[in-house]
């Protein structure tokens, strides 16, 4: 069915205007002034705004980490992305090194078939480069559409890969037109600092902390930097946490380095005495790289607002408290990495970002939607509010408030990361090409009804290289 969504005000990453929006076979046909359709079923958006649909750059839907299982699935965590405002996630497929890196793929096609509420893509995890896998590259992206490949610095022993590994990464991306996305930490150093932690009895939540130090987390960016700029190649550093990572891309990005940065809610809102709650309660916010000390929240939001930070992620990764969070009881190595943030991305960056004047509404959709569209091949079929494209749409109420609870969040998993907190700001409809995923704060969508999308090579959408000057 034709609809019309009227009365709203529209948000892009470039304008704030008025004007109705008519969707037909799920693209967005004709924006205008009173728009008129013979049978189009009318949407009230009056006092909202309307914006692009969020996309969530980075997600782990039923994955496995420290011998359990992510707790949201395809299912779960999409209908949960659907009711905060994103319309589209890219996932992270885990390969197994001596394997085909299509049988990475074909696993995650099997967890996510006939699952997502919301379209999806994946990105790649390379552990490894030799013949066999640099032949396969190119059909991973030609014909899987999967145009960004993981390169983990940390977790020594387990998804760590070596500096030749990631030297090769970029240099086969660059050649072949991919994004390399890496998690930066210095996995060496934080296996010695561990194990030291564990011999002197140090073995409670907050230690996952203070054996991940800021400075293990700035080396390896600005090493991840280095290595792109050598390659003259395009790095984008996943989930950075504190001022040390930040500056350390601001200054690559000085020196004419092709490097993106990007940031999580969590980083913006907790810090690191949330791992220091008595009972072990702690251990709900163990996740990598680990909360900072306050005081880097601040620099993070100046990074947003200046740019030297491009996109806001979730980093998706739910486990329960009991029975998964509990495995590392007595040993915080074993505690489970991740947090549920996939519903609450959105309404955070605005309540927090927005309301308070950190950044600008135009930026709020660069950063939760545009730029994340531009950077990982989806512009402009998404991302943006304009004819002929995938009408993923969000009425947004800006002024509703609420308080973050797992009693009233739609994730699988048994607590929130941002209990009690209050917000200002959140979805009311929800659109997904064009079709109710979300309709007045009830999910009315269709299991299964998400697709895969396949990506186009990095940079057929971003626009000329920006001035490289910085204040940070």
């Amino acid at each position: 069915m034709k609809k019309i969504i009227k009365n709203g005000t529209i948000v892009t990453a470039t304008e704030t205007y008025q004007a109705d929006i008519l969707i037909e076979n799920g693209v967005i046909s004709l924006l205008g002034q009173n728009l008129t359709e013979q049978g189009a079923e009318v949407v009230d958006a009056n006092g909202c705004y309307v914006f692009p649909g969020g996309i969530d750059p980075h997600t782990h839907l039923e994955m496995p980490f420290g011998g359990t299982v992510t707790k949201d699935d395809f299912e779960t965590g999409t209908i949960a992305a659907a009711f905060g405002g994103t319309t589209t996630i890219i996932d992270f497929c885990l390969s197994t090194k001596g394997e085909p890196l299509k049988n990475a793929i074909d696993v995650w096609h099997k967890k996510s078939k006939g699952k997502a509420v919301i379209d999806y893509g994946f990105h790649l995890m390379i552990g490894e480069v030799n013949e066999s896998v640099l032949n396969e590259l190119p059909l991973v992206i030609n014909e899987e559409g999967i145009t960004s490949f993981k390169v983990f610095m940390a977790y020594k022993n387990v998804l760590q890969a070596d500096d030749d590994t990631l030297f090769q990464t970029l240099l086969a991306a660059k050649e072949l037109g991919a994004l390399v996305m890496v998690h930066a930490e210095n996995g060496d150093v934080i296996d010695y600092l561990v194990k030291k932690a564990l011999r002197e009895g140090n073995t409670d939540p907050i230690y996952h902390a203070l054996t991940r130090p800021p400075e293990i987390e700035g080396e390896a960016t600005a090493r991840a930097a280095t290595l792109t700029g050598l390659a003259n190649s395009q790095l984008y550093v996943v989930h950075v946490s504190c001022a040390d990572a930040a500056r350390k891309i601001a200054e690559a990005r000085a020196n004419g380095v092709e490097v993106w940065g990007e940031t999580c809610p969590q980083y913006l809102v907790l810090d690191i005495s949330y791992l220091e709650k008595p009972n072990f309660e702690g251990a709900k916010y163990v996740w990598s790289p680990p909360l900072r000390e306050k005081w880097n929240q601040e620099e993070l939001w100046k990074a947003l607002k200046t740019g030297q930070l491009q996109t806001v992620g979730s980093d998706q990764c739910s486990f329960d408290f009991k029975g998964q969070k509990e495995l590392g009881r007595g040993d915080f190595s074993k505690i489970p990495n991740g947090g549920p943030i996939i519903e609450d991305r959105f309404s955070i960056l605005f309540s927090e970002g927005v309301k308070k004047g950190r950044i600008s509404l135009n930026q709020f959709v660069d950063i939760t939607s545009t730029r994340i569209a531009k950077l990982f091949g989806l512009y402009p079929r998404k991302g943006t509010i304009a004819v002929g494209v995938d009408a993923d749409l969000v009425i947004f109420d800006p002024n509703v408030e609420r308080t973050i609870s797992a009693k009233t969040h739609h994730m699988a998993v048994d607590y929130s990361a941002f209990e009690g907190m209050e917000v200002t700001g959140e979805p009311v409809t929800v659109l997904s090409r064009g079709e109710f995923v979300i309709r007045d704060k009830q999910f009315v969508g269709t299991v299964g009804a998400g697709q895969f999308v396949k990506r186009a090579n990095y940079g057929h959408s971003l626009e000329p290289k920006e001035s490289k000057s910085v204040t940070l």
